[in-house]
């Protein structure tokens, strides 16, 4: 993927709108759109945004048990499944 061709001037969203977005809805790459020359806006399809958004949550949780790791707030694999069995009556 080549980004540098999914880079269009805001007048060529004005006048493309509907061709860009059959653009990313079909490629599913965003296209960068720039305002006197500068990057301003993303404009991406709702599957390929939403797979992203998912994808960064994760990360999120990742990090958060990895630092609940370093700070020592975890517990062993035996540690949960007893409390789990006390819950339960086992």
């Amino acid at each position: 993927m080549k980004i540098s061709t999914d880079i269009k001037p805001v007048s060529f969203l004005k006048s493309k709108a509907a061709d860009m977005l059959k653009q990313v809805n079909e490629t599913h790459r965003p296209i960068i759109i720039t305002q006197n020359g500068e990057p301003r806006a993303v404009l991406q399809d709702p599957e390929s945004y939403e797979n992203m958004r998912n994808a960064i949550g994760i990360l999120k949780l990742i990090s958060l048990g990895e630092e609940d790791i370093r700070n020592g707030k975890s517990k062993t694999q035996s540690e949960v499944f007893s409390e789990l069995g006390k819950l339960v009556g086992s």
